[in-house]
């Protein structure tokens, strides 16, 4: 009877055993990609990045025509995660309508970032906010909405080449200076520009501890 009994507990306990160790093994192993996919990020971005672009503004609106203007951004993008972000730009453009009507504005925007591929140096991104949209000297100002999608490429360490578009919505049918139509006017910006990024060090040094495939003498990241 003793010995069926050690029998069932041998046939009970050694599946445990196994199972207990392939999952041990698969979570070690999934720590590792965490850890290595982190350092990745730090290594080739970091946590926080100037946003640098160029490029034309396009008017949709009430008039048949339109001409194409100039678009300058700078802003500021800070990475809650590796993929989530939240960023603020300074904008700067004309809209013009062939020779009747061309006027500067400029916007302050708030936008949520999220990078779909964060561990590699091609990622398409995008991204959605509000912000605040002005002529030139405040003399009019309204509240808008955007949303706009993009592609970045890591062309070197903590620097990024994106080109992106997106679409604006003004609460407001005075943009083109004619109040004409059922809908407030919109825009759409298109431009080529940069990501400096910046920070993470110390991240970066923790995940870079925790990998356990990396030879010191000879370092074996992505991007490398």
């Amino acid at each position: 009877m003793t010995s069926k009994f050690n029998a069932l507990i041998m046939c009970i306990a050694i599946p445990l055993v196994c199972f207990s160790s392939v999952s041990a093994q698969e979570s070690t192993l999934k720590a590792d990609r965490i850890n290595k996919h982190r350092y990745a990020f730090y290594n080739s971005r970091g946590t926080n990045s100037i946003d640098l672009a160029i490029g034309s503004s396009i008017l949709d609106i009430d008039y048949p025509d339109f001409d194409y203007e100039s678009y300058f951004r700078v802003g500021y993008k800070k990475h809650i995660t590796s993929h989530l972000s939240l960023g603020l730009t300074f904008n700067k453009y004309n809209v013009a309508i062939n020779d009747t009507y061309n006027e500067g504005f400029m916007s302050f925007d708030l936008n949520a970032e999220f990078l779909l591929s964060p561990f590699t140096k091609f990622s398409p991104f995008l991204y959605v906010g509000g912000g605040y949209n002005a002529a030139n000297y405040f003399e009019t100002a309204t509240n808008k909405a955007q949303a706009g999608f993009g592609l970045e490429y890591i062309i070197t360490t903590k620097l990024g080449l994106k080109l992106f578009g997106e679409y604006n919505y003004t609460f407001t049918d005075e943009l083109d200076g004619l109040i004409s139509g059922d809908t407030d006017d919109s825009f759409i910006r298109v431009g080529l520009g940069f990501h400096v990024y910046f920070g993470g060090k110390k991240k970066k040094e923790m995940y870079q501890r925790k990998l356990k495939t990396v030879i010191n003498s000879n370092l074996i990241v992505p991007y490398n």
